[in-house]
């Protein structure tokens, strides 16, 4: 159990430095934060991307697009799917929902 928790965690590792070092090439922005690069860029940290990832997953499923939830049957995703705004959850179509699921992401500390 351990030897797959390192695992994970040098993975883990590896995706932020990789999505530090693809923000830091972006012209004026090398001596900025992370947060702040990411911001300008219009990007997410990992944890939000992985976050967004399990909330479209989940969309998808209960809209009847996927068989599978996989991981997204986590409580976390769920106290986050129950925290969304009505519209966001009732939205007509996928790219609704991602654009308004971005919009409540980026408000969210």
């Amino acid at each position: 159990m351990t030897s797959k928790y390192f695992r994970q965690l040098r993975q883990l590792q590896n995706s932020l430095r990789v999505q530090r070092r693809a923000t830091e090439l972006g012209k004026g922005l090398e001596h900025k934060a992370d947060g702040e690069r990411l911001r300008e860029l219009g990007l997410f940290r990992l944890e939000k991307r992985r976050l967004r990832g399990d909330l479209i997953t989940l969309y998808n499923y209960l809209k009847g697009g996927c068989r599978e939830v996989g991981s997204v049957s986590s409580p976390r995703v769920g106290q986050h799917w129950n925290r969304l705004p009505r519209e966001a959850i009732e939205s007509p179509s996928l790219e609704v929902f991602k654009r308004r699921l971005d919009e409540v992401l980026r408000d969210m500390v």
